[in-house]
């Protein structure tokens, strides 16, 4: 298969599995599982960082300090552009935390569309980045597309819950859902074109790609992990963390490097 029909492959495949994941999960609004999840996904973003990625980056890296200083600045980048959204968010709402979360069921499907909106834009991202991941290697690709697909299964049920909160049908919501994942597919294509041609890009997309599951991974999951600190919980976010790193440790053995 191309290279091409990998990237395709994996986002039309990645894209539907995650999306019918966090439907059957959302709509029967089974709570307790998403921590699980959650703590499934971060140990696969982690496990396709530190045991695909860097190593990859590394690889015959003739300048080691150079691709290290990006991976900082990547992370730093992202803790700003968070901070930015959060503090036009509060800036919007008046930092009140009534109107932030009580406000759903009656602001006329708003929120959700803000949800559709972000959603599809986050998704275009992943394309980019799963392109840049196949273009420097097939296996990569492949671990880095798991690794994606993982962390969009917990971020899809909550925008189901939103989306349902907001007002909108489940049938609405699906297709909404379906409809912001084919940014992945768009994001895939316009970064196929960009560096197929300028494969002196890629080192650089994937220290990028690499800061932004590390930043996902500790700054926003495994907080929220935290919030349920009882000793059978932690078992089971410790199990499936380990799961999630497991998995991408097979994938990287299958795939035969």
């Amino acid at each position: 298969m191309s290279t091409l029909g990998w990237i395709l492959l994996s986002c039309v495949a990645g894209g539907a599995l995650s999306i019918a994941i966090a439907a059957a999960v959302a709509f029967r609004v089974e709570a307790r599982w998403i921590s699980t999840l959650v703590s499934y996904a971060v140990g696969a973003l982690l496990g396709a960082v530190f045991l695909d990625i860097i190593p990859h980056l590394f690889e015959n890296n003739a300048h080691p300090g150079a691709t290290a200083g990006l991976l900082l600045a990547g992370i730093l980048v992202f803790f700003v552009l968070e901070k930015a959204l959060l503090w036009r968010h509060h800036h919007h709402h008046g930092g009140d935390d009534e109107s932030e979360h009580g406000h759903g069921a009656h602001d006329h499907g708003r929120s959700g569309w803000m949800i559709v909106f972000g959603d599809s834009f986050h998704n275009f991202t992943d394309g980019v980045i799963i392109a840049g991941a196949f273009l420097a290697d097939i296996r990569l690709g492949i671990t880095t597309s798991l690794a994606i697909i993982a962390h969009e299964i917990p971020q899809e049920i909550g925008d189901f819950l939103i989306l349902l909160h907001s007002g909108f049908s489940k049938k609405k919501a699906l297709l909404l859902n379906l409809f912001s994942s084919l940014a992945t597919v768009v994001g895939a294509l316009l970064g196929y074109v960009m560096l197929y041609n300028a494969r002196d890009w890629v080192p650089a997309m994937l220290a990028l790609a690499a800061a932004s599951m590390i930043y996902v991974a500790v700054a926003d999951l495994i907080p929220g992990l935290h919030k349920k600190a009882d000793l059978r919980e932690t078992g089971m976010q410790i199990l499936f963390i380990l799961l999630g790193v497991g998995s991408i440790a097979l994938v990287h053995e299958l795939a035969g490097h």
